[in-house]
């Protein structure tokens, strides 16, 4: 397999819903076919190292086992270190310790983090040393959040250039080079040539619910759903113990209606009897998920 360019793939919805199983799944059936793949985790609470059983953490990672697979969890307070010494570090030969220290009171403000956690992510859409970039997101609101910020952050820098020249995280001109990196991510995340938003979703009423609504807010920003993943559903057979039966039935329910609601690709997951852990059983689930692409 080939791409011309870098291709980003997000998965979010409800948190529980495995949407981290789905997206490393992704990642590993990608890296298979020979692409140079990433995955990286916007969630607080990201457990990429429990699901590849090994260390990964703020860093890019080599998963072993897996060739061509690299993986990230980004840190939130990390990421702001990292962002206040990256803009602090060319000032200190220009700015005397006074000034310098205005200008770090200001990079304590609380946009700060957003900001750095923020940034980094975009990092990974500014640049193509990947093919293939598999975002695992926080849970559905926090993705519109993060999603909405380009937009956002590229807007307040522009006004207060043309106003008072300060933004919340100090000097307009500080931060002025990061505005053609945030239109640049802008313009990736609309282009669905190269981008794909995929929801996770358990086959519950909340759930259709919260897919409908989000999908909406997507495209109030420029953003297509690509397709939907039902995940957990109960394998007919198990559907015969009088134990199952009824939430087998009420299932079956709500398949019907997504089909009916949520005109999108739809793929199916059924319930396995393992946790999805280690390798193996990422490319066991993998065969499943992508066997129309295999």
């Amino acid at each position: 397999m080939e791409l011309d360019e870098t291709k980003y793939i997000f998965f979010s919805g409800k948190g529980g819903v495995g949407k981290t199983s789905m997206a490393s799944t992704t990642a590993v059936y990608y890296a298979d076919q020979g692409l140079d793949t990433i995955l990286v985790t916007t969630d607080p609470a990201a457990n990429l190292s429990d699901v590849f059983q090994q260390e990964i953490g703020h860093r890019v990672t080599e998963i072993e086992g897996v060739g061509n697979l690299f993986a990230m969890e980004i840190d939130s307070k990390e990421a702001t270190e990292e962002y206040k010494e990256q803009t602090l570090a060319p000032m200190r030969e220009i700015f005397n310790d006074e000034m310098l220290q205005v200008i770090e009171e200001q990079l304590n403000s609380p946009c700060t983090e957003e900001m750095a956690s923020f940034d980094r992510f975009v990092d990974f859409m500014a640049e193509d040393q990947y093919d293939v970039v598999v975002f695992d997101t926080a849970p559905t609101g926090h993705t519109i959040r993060l999603l909405e910020l380009p937009v956002d952050w590229s807007k307040h820098i522009e006004e207060s250039a043309q106003g008072s020249g300060q933004t919340c995280m100090g000097p307009v001109q500080n931060i002025q080079d990061s505005k053609e990196k945030y239109d640049q991510a802008i313009e990736l995340l609309k282009d669905d040539t190269r981008t794909e938003f995929i929801f996770v979703m358990h086959p519950e009423g909340s759930a259709i619910r919260e897919t409908k609504r989000s999908s909406n807010e997507l495209e109030e920003i420029g953003i297509n759903t690509s397709s939907i993943i039902v995940n957990g559903i109960l394998p007919e057979e198990e559907c015969q113990n009088p134990f199952f039966k009824k939430r087998g039935e009420m299932q079956q329910k709500y398949l019907a209606q997504i089909e009916e609601e949520i005109d999108l690709p739809t793929k199916k997951m059924y319930l396995l009897d393992q946790e999805i852990k280690g390798t193996e059983i990422l490319r066991e689930v993998a065969q499943d998920l992508y066997k129309e692409e295999i």
